[in-house]
Order: structure tokens, then C-alpha cells, then sequence
């Protein structure tokens, strides 16, 4: 996926969670914006590489291990997957010849994800 695709997914990533959570800008700044933009950059990379190595797991390990380094800090589960849900709608939109591999990471990633929330409230 080229860059200039990358950067627009992950702008109106990041200006649609914002722009539903306004607290957010409020709670973390500008700077905590900016780490947004830098944490969806990430994704992206993973996605990258779980893709070019057809490795499902690969993605859902990383998704799994950036959950809990997130909990950790007093973050959701729940905003993990909102943003991998944000990433697939707007991979939607795309004509990039990734889209479906990257959705199809992603969706694998959600289910895991789930699955560990559901773990968590029993």
C-alpha cells in the first residue's frame, strides 16, 4: 500500500476518534494525537508484514500483545478494536490491492481481541 494511502487512512483515522471523543484532545493534547497517528502507523507496518508473510497470527499476536501493554496503561480493550474497526472502513474505501488481505487481518485481530475481552469479564 503506498504511503500517500497510508497517511489518509490513518488521518481520518485518527480525526474520527477524536472528533467522537472530544475528551479526549482534552485528556491528552496535541501530543497525545500525534502518538495516535504514530500507534496507527504501527499498525500498519504489522499489517505489512503479517501480509507479506501470509501470517494471520503473526498480526493477531501483535494485536494481542499491544492490548496488553494498553490495558496496562488504563486504556480499553474496547479502543484497540474501535480502531482496527476505524482502519477496516476506511480500507473500505480504498481501491488498494491490500484491502482485503489487511481486512481480513484485522477482522482476525478483532475476533482474538473479543474473545480475550470476554475472558476478562469472566
Amino acid at each position: 500500500m503506498n504511503e500517500s494511502t497510508v497517511n489518509q487512512i490513518i488521518d481520518e483515522v485518527t480525526e474520527g476518534i477524536y472528533a467522537d471523543d472530544p475528551s479526549l484532545l482534552t485528556q491528552y493534547g496535541e501530543a497525545g494525537k500525534q502518538k495516535c497517528r504514530e500507534d496507527n502507523h504501527h499498525h500498519f507496518k504489522q499489517l505489512h508484514i503479517a501480509a507479506s508473510r501470509k501470517n494471520e497470527q503473526f498480526f493477531i499476536d501483535y494485536a494481542l500483545w499491544l492490548n496488553n501493554i494498553l490495558t496496562a496503561r488504563g486504556m480499553q480493550t474496547d479502543h484497540l478494536v474501535d480502531n482496527f474497526e476505524r482502519i477496516e472502513r476506511a480500507l473500505s474505501r480504498t481501491e488498494a490491492l491490500e484491502t482485503a488481505e489487511y481486512t481480513s487481518l484485522l477482522r482476525a485481530a478483532i475476533r482474538s481481541l473479543e474473545r480475550t475481552k470476554g475472558a476478562d469479564h469472566s
